[in-house]
């Protein structure tokens, strides 16, 4: 039988799904014909404004998930990132592979830094999460909001692609820029965690089938990295707990550490005049079972703590549309 994965038809998004499917094909012994990519078109894909107008981040995702309930495919892979928090009934995240670096990137003419913008430089991000931070390391900066493929984006920034050329640079995700194979052609710069702290999931995948599809659960869960499956389940767990969502200017990044885990997460006014940090970690225990346990209660409690310093009126949560 062959396994037909869902994708979105962009480049990144057919790269990283191809990446899967090689990997599917690999560890269950399948054919190059075995492993089909299904492109489905998202109302992500489709309609134009910025993703809070759109509903978040999970408008890249309904679609494809529709597309396994109801047989089109049996396997769909997505960004980490877009899945909303809630449970989706049928469906289960088999496994989250090995993550790409999760930083951002600023990629900017001439290869200049954050500190080398000029005075009024415009920075392109439709990510209200990185717009908070620039801004609160360059309030000077002038943030121009931005949608489109990384290609798109790459040409609004002179030397760097076919378009405009009208900013002086713009912010990407690292990972999708390595898997482009575009990393070092944009002469980006990557942005350190503690100036520009990524979003929830950011750099990791998650390939999810059927949940009554045993078979292919049993064949994708040999794909699964289980560092990254904790450091993501902390981070979701603290957007979850402060129901926020692509609008709220939130980062969180989990890491395994030696045999700890361990969380850093930043609320920030969406202007960049306020934040609020917080850094936790717990030991894991030998059970794969139990360190799952302890993922989930280090996201609580990092929650608890963002709330009780105040987190929820800083960043507008508890309202916000979840992504």
């Amino acid at each position: 039988m062959t396994v037909r994965v869902g994708t979105r038809g962009s480049a990144l998004a057919l790269t990283q799904t191809g990446h899967v499917a090689d990997a599917l094909r690999a560890v269950a012994g399948l054919g190059e014909a075995d492993v089909e990519l299904v492109t489905v078109r998202t109302d992500g894909d489709r309609l134009t404004g910025s993703l809070a107008s759109l509903g978040g981040a999970g408008v890249f995702v309904a679609a494809l998930r529709e597309a396994v309930l109801d047989g089109r495919c049996d396997v769909a892979v997505h960004s980490l990132k877009d899945i909303p928090t809630a449970e989706a009934p049928g469906l289960t995240v088999a496994a989250v592979p090995p993550r790409e670096d999760p930083r951002d990137v600023l990629c900017a003419a001439e290869g200049r830094t954050l500190d080398d913008l000029p005075e009024g430089a415009k920075v392109g991000t439709g990510s209200p999460r990185r717009a908070a931070q620039l801004l609160a390391t360059r309030p000077d900066l002038q943030v121009v909001d931005i949608r489109g493929n990384v290609g798109t984006r790459l040409g609004r920034v002179p030397g760097l692609g076919d378009g405009p050329g009208d900013l002086d640079a713009v912010v990407l995700a690292a990972a999708g820029l390595r898997r482009l194979g575009l990393l070092d052609g944009t002469g980006g710069v990557p942005l350190e965690p503690a100036v520009m702290t990524p979003a929830p999931g950011q750099g990791a995948l998650a390939v999810e089938c059927r949940t009554d599809d045993a078979d292919l659960r049993a064949a994708l869960e040999l794909l699964e990295d289980r560092t990254t499956r904790l450091a993501v389940t902390a981070e979701r767990v603290v957007l979850a707990d402060l129901e926020a969502g692509c609008a709220a200017p939130l980062g969180a990044l989990g890491s395994v550490i030696g045999d700890h885990l361990h969380l850093d997460v930043v609320v920030l006014r969406p202007d960049g005049t306020d934040q609020i940090r917080t850094s936790a970690a717990v030991p894991l225990p030998p059970d794969p079972a139990d360190q799952h346990e302890a993922a989930l209660a280090l996201g609580q409690d990092v929650a608890r703590r963002m709330l009780a310093a105040g987190a929820s009126e800083l960043g507008g949560l508890g309202g916000a549309h979840r992504s």
